[in-house]
């Protein structure tokens, strides 16, 4: 355990960065899965409604440092492709 005031500070921070941050992925995660069932599911009007919010929460997830620019615009990317083309069938 952490004696120093400083330390004990810093312990305290580091807790409630994890929990921010576990929280973020985990709603990050959430919204991608659910965006990729609509996607499943092939309703257009859905999928399209949809997508701002997801993309909204991995560009969140991106300013915040939880996950690289690359990954996001990796996410972004393969979901778009997803949605065009359930769009399109």
């Amino acid at each position: 355990m952490a004696t120093h005031k400083s330390a004990i500070k810093r312990a305290i921070k580091s807790r409630k960065q994890n929990e921010r941050n576990r929280a973020l992925r985990t709603a990050l995660r959430t919204a991608i899965k659910k965006f990729r069932g609509l996607v499943e599911s092939k309703d257009a009007a859905k999928i399209t409604a949809a997508y701002p919010a997801v993309q909204q929460s991995i560009d969140k997830a991106r300013t915040k440092g939880l996950i690289h620019k690359n990954t996001a615009s990796r996410y972004k990317a393969r979901l778009a492709a997803a949605m065009k083309k359930a769009q399109a069938a």
